[in-house]
């Protein structure tokens, strides 16, 4: 229990200063960090839908170089570095996975085109979408002028840290009516509203010490996360679930694996986005 404990604890506190370093050091470091992540959490997703579902065996290969180029290809068409051309490549690439199924001869290939594109669509966009949040144009430049913007990313991330906290210690102390039985048997509403009250909480400090956005505006957005971010939890608990397993692998010694832990990010992420443009758009 002890060793565990301290297993659990080291590996977190290791995932959370490399991400935290990671997006906060620069835009290059940024990208080599999630386009590593989106490649992993995409061939873990392979290797789980492969071992796990009946009759699908889709290529981890093709699928994780997919979700790696279409991160680097947002990135690059979000700091000007390419036009639109840049994702003709990706499109081939999805036209080659449906095409190849035409060959191959395996034993479900409409499983198999189904999961592919899920794991473009599940995980590959939503870390992609983290680009739109991290670069913007400069309103004061005279030029056209990109900045990297590394704290609405990382926002992103620490609501859910939070909303995860809070709501494991207020759901553990006071929890008693079930949030979502069938799915996830221990998340509780009292947890939830908890968890949400606190990230809403810290998005204050951040309106403070980045006056970017106004204060109802950083509220606004740690509401968004939490609530998609719970609905991404229960997501991926539901996939686990259908696949009858409890972690989605061991990569992370006392977490799991990489879709464990970036499961609630898969949907904060473009729910963020979301709502920043809806915001220009009032």
């Amino acid at each position: 229990m002890i060793n565990n404990f301290i297993k659990r604890a080291i590996t977190g506190v290791l995932f959370v200063a490399i991400l935290v370093g990671c997006i906060l050091y620069d835009a290059f470091s940024f990208g080599i960090l999630f386009t590593a992540i989106s490649a992993l959490t995409i061939y873990e997703f392979a290797q789980l839908v492969n071992m796990r579902a009946e009759g699908v065996k889709i290529n981890k290969t093709i699928n994780m170089l997919g979700g790696a180029y279409l991160f680097l290809a947002i990135m690059g068409f979000c700091i000007d570095a390419a036009d639109s051309k840049i994702f003709i490549p990706y499109v081939l690439l999805l036209l080659y996975m449906m095409i190849s199924e035409l060959y191959l001869k395996k034993e479900n290939p409409v499983l198999n085109w189904a999961y592919s594109m899920l794991s473009q669509l599940y995980i590959g966009l939503p870390f992609a979408l983290l680009n739109v949040l991290a670069f913007h144009n400069d309103p004061a430049s005279e030029f056209s002028s990109i900045n990297y913007n590394p704290i609405l990313p990382l926002s992103i991330f620490i609501f859910l840290w939070l909303n995860d906290t809070g709501a494991y210690c207020i759901g553990s102390l006071i929890g008693k009516h079930r949030l979502f039985e069938r799915i996830s048997p221990k998340k509780s509403w009292e947890g939830s509203i908890g968890g949400g009250v606190v990230a809403i909480g810290v998005s204050f400090i951040l309106a403070h010490y980045f006056p970017f956005m106004s204060m109802i505006e950083w509220a606004g957005l740690a509401l968004v996360v939490v609530i998609f971010g719970t609905w991404g939890d229960l997501t991926e608990s539901l996939l686990k679930r259908q696949l009858h397993v409890k972690d989605s692998g061991n990569i992370l010694p006392g977490h799991g694996g990489m879709l464990d832990r970036f499961d609630s990010s898969l949907m904060a992420i473009p729910a963020a986005v979301v709502y920043l443009y809806a915001l220009t758009w009032f």
